[in-house]
């Protein structure tokens, strides 16, 4: 997936706006003792990563998706989180909604936010012993927080020159059809398969299976679910070697929140190096924050939850393809759905 030999002087600004966006991030969750640190360490990592700029369009688009998960988590789950089918429903609706958003091109960030916020929220407030309310104002305290750094990044490392805005296809209906219906069906499957097995501890993999639908086509996807597997062994490794040289000194707070600055950094220069695309670096990135926001604790190492992270990730990308495949086909035989090749 790398498209560029070298950095550009645009790409070194987003590679510190990336690093340092995500170490701070990383320590106001610790520091506030946040039982959500991923949507701390992960927001930063989509509003820096998948977007390199800032505009009121892209944070209107961030704080909408949040308003509207929050208010979504708090309504529906109240009413039917007791309710399998009702609950399955209306999260199917959903996601067609963010999925159609995304295809169309114009609010990608707005549907992108929303998935992977109902997706994780979803299986948080799923469980007895989780605090809704508290839930909530996580997610909105980590979006405003979001926000806030995103524009701090961006003032301390401004771009050296004007972005070309990336040019968005021109889709048929038949494909708009066939990725909102592909993507919509193997999420909603997703969402059903971790609560009915109650993988309390696969918060990476089920977001992985996300991530990987973010192309919406079967050709994207296979490429997209090789980088996230690549991305996540090479981001497991590196937490592990940050582990081991730590040791007992991962309850430090500033050599734990170095450790986790320098690998953000190196997979950040790969993330621009690929495009700026969500491929392995990203995958890396993601990795990382999830990794150090969620598991890691004064009290819990994280190589446990290291190893489990890929092994449960590689098992849940190879089952998510496989549906995606197996979804492409059968749109691909009614002429309404059929994927048309863009040339």
């Amino acid at each position: 997936m790398v498209q560029k030999a070298s950095m550009n002087a645009n790409d070194l600004r987003q590679c510190l706006r990336i690093a340092f966006g995500g170490i701070i991030g990383f320590l106001i969750c610790k520091l506030s003792n946040s039982s959500y640190g991923a949507f701390y360490t992960v927001y930063p990592m989509l509003l820096l990563g998948m977007v390199p700029i800032i505009n009121a369009h892209i944070v209107r688009q961030f704080a909408a998706a949040a308003g509207l998960v929050t208010v979504v988590v708090l309504v529906v789950h109240g009413l039917f989180g007791d309710k399998p089918v009702p609950m399955v429903l209306i999260v199917l609706g959903l996601f067609t909604l963010c999925f159609r958003a995304m295809s169309r091109g114009s609010n990608l960030l707005f549907g992108a936010q929303c998935i992977v916020s109902l997706s994780m929220q979803f299986n948080f407030a799923s469980y007895p012993s989780t605090d809704v309310i508290d839930l909530a104002l996580s997610n909105a305290g980590a979006t405003a927080t979001t926000i806030f750094i995103a524009f701090l990044m961006h003032t301390l490392f401004p771009d050296v020159e004007p972005r070309q805005p990336r040019q968005m296809a021109q889709k048929p209906l038949s494909n708009q059809r066939h990725e909102v219906i592909l993507a919509t069906t193997v999420c909603t499957l997703s969402f059903v398969v971790f609560q009915v097995m109650d993988l309390r501890g696969s918060l990476s993999a089920q977001v992985a299976t996300i991530l990987i639908l973010f192309p919406m086509t079967w050709k994207g996807a296979g490429p997209a679910g090789w980088n996230r597997a690549i991305g996540t062994l090479v981001g497991c490794n590196f937490g592990l070697i940050v582990q081991l040289v730590l040791m007992n000194h991962y309850t430090t707070l500033p050599l734990t929140a170095f450790g986790l600055w320098l690998s953000l950094f190196l997979f950040a220069r790969l993330h621009t190096l690929e495009g700026g695309l969500s491929a392995s670096g990203f995958s890396a990135l993601t990795t990382m924050a999830i990794l150090f926001g969620q598991y890691l604790t004064p009290a819990h190492d994280l190589i446990y939850s290291d190893l489990y992270r890929f092994s449960s990730m590689a098992v849940a990308v190879l089952v998510t393809l496989c549906l995606v495949y197996l979804m492409h086909h059968l749109l691909d035989r009614f002429p309404a759905t059929r994927l048309q090749s863009l040339g």
